[in-house]
């Protein structure tokens, strides 16, 4: 291997860490809002055009292996893309790049302006933990990021105007040290056993060691750890207080990308470092895995239906959505996991679309409680259009993305004749009917409040952003080569290993 590449392009995965981070040390020193806001925009627009060319090289001419340093891997830190990670790379830089450029009129709204730099550099600090979790193929550099994304978010989430704010940062700043804490004494476990920290090479090396009672313990370590971090129900505590919480900006970047790079170190653990024999032939952990999901598809929608807040009741949607993803994972098929990789994609575009669009509603009103939202869509009708939109999408009505990826769930257990899990599919959606059949049913067919006030409009660019996110969830529930497609394919590799 070359130790040192030549042409810019060759630096592309370095360059989709180092650029966020070096935006966030300019944001800090500029420290004014609107300058800060700037570099911030710059540097999340350039990502998805990094991004892009990463998943062109890596559909073109395979896996990307990128030596840190010119330390050749195992001995040295290794950037790994391939398509599953380099469709993630891609979700986290478009939602980054359309939260920010959301972002400046609702950030003013929401934060005090000596704050507002430092928001804008914890947000960038945030998207290169991110980034990092998904590029890197360290297991220890995998904890590096995610302390250096946690410590971020815990910042935005106490960022929030309501002083509850610091109570749900200072919760999630505890179960995420556990989550952290869990994930490194897996890892620890790993590297006792096999000598290295290279994800290529510790799956090579579990060959000679997978019965080793270390090495399932581990496993359990890792998955605890990270199902902390993922907000897998019962580990989802920290969850409903940070979404409700937070900016408006924060909950919509935190709900669509670090839940899911959560989801996809559980995903790279478990099928390409330990693979499907160790990690599920000779543990039950695919039946706990399973039992779990189905449990999160339900009792947090039944706990969301009686939601007060809005925002609460799309942070305990969040958690139901999140028993999908694990739905597709328990499974172990080439049909479950791309409905669960296609769930992680979808998921994100609507969620994010939901929170945007109620953080729309907050500039132009204040409002976050339900009943206080009544004929509001008659004052909002852009803003409560998109709400629609997207919430058709989170029930999974066809000819939305939300239906795609359901139904790819559907066939995967119509496959394995798991006809109980299809019913649970089935009344899950249905409980979110009701709850966002309740949004719909208040905010449009109940008689405003106060009618003598009419809420100031949205600004164009928050509107324009809000929209773009709720047709992609009509385009994605018709077009599926972006998300099925290429999800069938990452679900092909993950099950195949790294092996």
């Amino acid at each position: 291997m070359s130790t040192a590449p030549l042409h810019l392009q060759d630096h592309l995965p370095a360059l989709q860490v180092v650029l966020p981070l070096l935006g966030a040390v300019v944001a800090a020193i500029v420290r004014k809002g609107p300058l800060a806001w700037l570099v911030a925009l710059a540097v999340s627009w350039s990502m998805p055009f990094i991004a892009f060319a990463l998943l062109y090289e890596v559909m073109t001419n395979g896996t990307i292996s990128y030596a840190i340093g010119g330390w050749a891997p195992p001995a040295g830190i290794e950037y790994r893309i391939d398509q599953v990670n380099a469709f993630l790379l891609v979700l986290v830089s478009i939602m980054a790049a359309l939260v920010m450029t959301y972002a400046p009129r609702s950030v003013a709204n929401e934060i005090e302006p000596e704050r507002q730099g430092w928001y804008y550099a914890m947000f960038l600090l945030c998207l290169t933990g991110l980034l990092g979790m998904a590029i890197t193929g360290d297991a220890f550099n995998v904890f590096v990021f995610m302390e250096v994304s946690s410590l971020s978010m815990y910042v935005l989430i106490a960022l929030g105007r309501d002083r509850r704010a610091l109570v749900a940062a200072y919760q999630y700043l505890v179960i995420g040290t556990i989550g952290a804490t869990f994930y490194v004494i897996g890892v620890g476990l790993l590297f006792t056993m096999t000598g290295t920290l290279n994800l290529v090479d510790i799956a090579d090396k579990l060959q000679a060691v997978e019965n080793a009672r270390p090495v399932i313990a581990a496993l359990a370590f890792i998955g605890v750890g990270i199902g902390l971090k993922l907000a897998l129900f019962p580990l989802h505590l920290w969850l409903p207080n940070a979404y409700a919480y937070a900016p408006s900006t924060a909950t919509a970047f935190i709900a669509s990308t670090a839940t899911k790079v959560a989801v996809y170190l559980l995903l790279r653990f478990v099928f390409s470092v330990y693979g499907v024999d160790i990690a599920f032939g000779d543990t039950p952990a695919a039946t706990m895995v399973l039992v779990l999901a189905v449990l999160a598809m339900v009792a947090p929608s039944l706990v969301a239906i009686f939601q007060s807040n809005v925002k609460r009741m799309l942070a305990y949607s969040s958690v139901a959505q999140m028993g999908y993803i694990m739905l597709g994972i328990a499974m172990v098929s080439q049909t479950g996991l791309t409905g669960g990789i296609s769930h992680l994609f979808n998921h994100a575009i609507i969620k994010g679309c939901l929170f945007l669009s109620v953080g729309c509603m907050v500039y132009s009103t204040g409002i976050t409680r339900i009943e206080q939202m009544a004929g509001i869509g008659r004052t909002m009708p852009l803003t409560m259009g998109a709400f629609v939109l997207a919430g058709l999408g989170l029930i999974g009505v066809p000819g939305t993305a939300g239906f795609v990826s359901k139904w790819f769930l559907i066939m995967a257990a119509v496959e394995q004749g798991l006809w109980l899990l299809v019913a649970v599919i089935v009344f899950s959606s249905i409980l979110a009917v009701i709850y966002v059949g309740r949004i719909i049913e208040i905010a449009w067919f109940r008689e405003p409040v106060n009618a003598a006030v009419s809420p100031r409009n949205p600004p164009v660019e928050m509107l324009a952003v809000t929209w773009v996110l709720a047709l992609a969830t009509v385009y994605f529930g018709f077009d599926t080569r972006i998300t099925a497609d290429i999800a069938g394919q990452a679900a092909e590799l993950l099950l195949a290993g790294y092996r």
